[in-house]
Formats: structure tokens, C-alpha cells, sequence
């Protein structure tokens, strides 16, 4: 058997390959909190009263530089991201950064210089790193890892019946920019990524309701909203029902979707949270996301309920209902 493209691409294969693989070849998968098993964005370590959280993520974006951002800012913020969603402040980052031998230095520099203006407005310092030049033809890699402290730590298995979903903001933006730029696809507005860290959104609502009810949290990177939908609703078991009115799609990213027949469901988000709070504090935790500068469009999209445990369910805009599928992989690939 060959490894292929799609098994690390976010979706139903990589699940499946990562099972077949990977943890069936380690032994040693958890240090007393969440561990690898779990495939949560990140694993926990107990420490006394608290818990730190430990993640890492590789990044491979084609092109390097894009509307919006660059692959420094996409590996800065990815980290923060995954902390966030685990209920974490971040504390410090590792930096690892693989560059195949010719590469620019001004693009490299430009690329470092990204990665601190994206660590200063969270703040989180870069404390460590590794650097590898090789013959390969790779561009650059850059993989980070990050450390935070949570007083709760949050899962993507902790969502109830009754609980309300909320995304922060508009989805598709990152992926449907990426390949709206290597198609040439214009419009009067450009279409941007919407790479940032979400750290100041997850804390302004855990501070407004309390880290309690917040139940669950994901990141919706590769795989899109539709990914991190179907991961909370079957590792919680529970059915999650969503109102395709009610996600916020920008006009621009809608149009692009249809011109090359992708679901803007289906891609990769760098900016945004898919939180699931406890009914009652729903419209709180919606006015705490609005107020902060990455959280203006956020919006309630959907509850979940006690039916098709596992499954998501997506109410058309005419009133019809069918299921959210998980993808299988990516249909935008090297985005993040």
C-alpha cells in the first residue's frame, strides 16, 4: 500500500489512516489527561489544580504568500487555534522550519516576520525552534508545536441535547481564497483568508459564561465546518441539526464555491471556532463573540438534539433536510 494525498487531508480517510496507522503502532498515547487516542486538536497533562495543553501542527501551504496571509501566519495561528479550542491560554511556541536549499532569503525573512507580528497579537513568544535546509524541492515546511494552561480543559466530545452551535464568523473564506487565487477567479472585492488567532474570541465568551458552559469546541481547519460538525456530534453521540440560512457565507465565497463546484462546508477555516454552549448562555456567548474584532459575524447555526446520534443534519434553505456528510478529504489540497 502506497500513502496518498488524501490521507492528510483532514477528512474521513485521514481518520481512517491515522486508526490503521498510527495508533495502532503506538503504545504509549497518553500522559494522564487527553491523549492521542481521543484525536482531539491537542492533549492535556494534569498539573495540580490546572492542566497544560500540548499540540503541534505541520504546514504546507501552496502558495506561500496568499490574500490574507502567508504560511508564517497560518502556522502561528493554527497552534494558538488548537490551545484555544481546548480551553488554553497560550504560553510559548516551538518553531521547526524545513527550507529546500535556493530558497529566497527575503521570503524567508518576510515569512519570520509574519510568524512575530501573529505572536504579538495574541501574545504568545516563540521560545524554541530547529532549523533544516535539505535538496529536496519542498518550498518550505514550517511545523510548530505550542504550549498553554487550562482551568477546564474542553473537549470535542462534550456536547448535550439541548446545547445551541455556534461558528464565530464567516466559513470557507480560507480555502475558497486560496483556490480562488491559483484559478484566477476575481471579483471587486478580493476574496481574503481569514487566518488570525481566536484566542481573544474563546476567551471573551469563556469570561462573559464561565469555561462550564462552554461544552464543546473545535477547530474547523481541514475538513471545513462540515468536519468539525460530524467529529463533535459522533464523539459526543449526539445528533447536531444546523440551518444552512443561518451560516454565514460571505457573497463572494458562495459565488466561487459554485464556479468550482465545491461546498464552502467542506473547506479549511484558519480564523474561526465552532463552540457549543449550554442553551441558556447561547445569546450571551453569541454578544461576547460580536464585540471582539474577530467575532463581528458570528452567528447562532443550530442545536443539538437527541436523533440521529452521530450524525449532522443541514435544514435547506427551502425547508428540506439532509445530511451533512463528513468529507472524505479535502477537495482543496496544500491549504494549511
Amino acid at each position: 500500500m502506497k500513502i496518498k494525498l488524501e490521507y492528510g487531508a483532514g477528512g474521513e480517510l485521514m481518520e481512517e489512516f491515522i486508526k490503521e496507522f498510527i495508533l495502532k503502532n503506538l503504545s504509549l498515547k497518553s500522559a494522564g489527561g487527553v491523549g492521542l487516542e481521543a484525536l482531539d486538536d491537542g492533549a492535556t497533562i494534569p498539573f495540580g489544580d490546572k492542566h497544560i495543553v500540548f499540540t503541534i501542527d505541520g504546514h504546507t501551504v501552496k502558495p506561500l504568500f496568499f490574500p490574507g496571509g502567508d504560511i508564517g501566519r497560518l502556522a502561528v495561528s493554527g497552534t494558538v487555534n488548537d490551545l484555544a479550542v481546548m480551553g488554553a491560554k497560550p504560553l510559548a511556541l516551538a518553531n521547526s522550519m524545513i527550507i529546500q536549499e535556493g530558497f529566497d532569503s527575503g521570503d524567508f525573512e518576510r515569512i519570520l516576520q509574519s510568524m512575530d507580528e501573529t505572536a504579538k497579537e495574541v501574545p504568545v513568544p516563540i521560545v524554541t525552534g530547529d532549523t533544516k535546509v535539505v535538496e529536496d524541492k519542498i518550498g518550505i515546511f514550517v511545523i510548530t508545536a505550542g504550549l498553554g494552561v487550562a482551568e477546564r480543559v474542553i473537549t470535542d466530545s462534550g456536547a448535550n441535547t439541548g446545547d445551541v452551535v455556534l461558528v464565530s464568523g464567516t466559513v470557507g473564506d480560507h480555502g475558497i481564497a486560496i483556490m480562488s487565487h491559483r484559478e484566477g477567479i476575481a471579483f471587486e472585492t478580493e476574496l481574503k483568508s481569514d487566518v488570525a488567532p481566536i484566542w481573544e474570541v474563546v476567551k471573551a465568551v469563556a469570561d462573559a459564561i464561565g469555561w462550564e458552559n462552554i461544552h464543546a469546541m473545535k477547530d474547523p481547519t481541514r475538513g471545513g465546518l462540515s468536519n468539525a460538525l460530524n467529529e463533535i456530534a459522533r464523539k459526543s453521540n449526539v445528533g447536531i441539526l444546523v440551518r444552512e440560512s443561518d451560516i454565514p457565507v460571505k457573497p463572494e465565497v458562495r459565488a466561487a464555491s459554485d464556479m468550482l463546484g465545491i461546498s464552502p462546508y467542506e473547506v479549511a477555516n484558519e480564523g474561526k471556532v465552532v463552540m457549543v454552549v449550554a442553551r441558556e448562555y447561547a445569546e450571551e456567548a453569541l454578544e461576547a463573540m460580536r464585540k471582539t474584532k474577530r467575532g463581528k459575524d458570528a452567528a447562532i447555526i443550530g442545536e443539538v438534539i437527541g436523533e440521529y446520534k452521530g450524525k449532522v443534519i443541514l435544514e435547506t434553505g427551502i425547508g428540506g433536510k439532509r445530511f451533512m456528510e463528513p468529507p472524505i478529504g479535502d477537495p482543496v489540497p496544500r491549504v494549511c
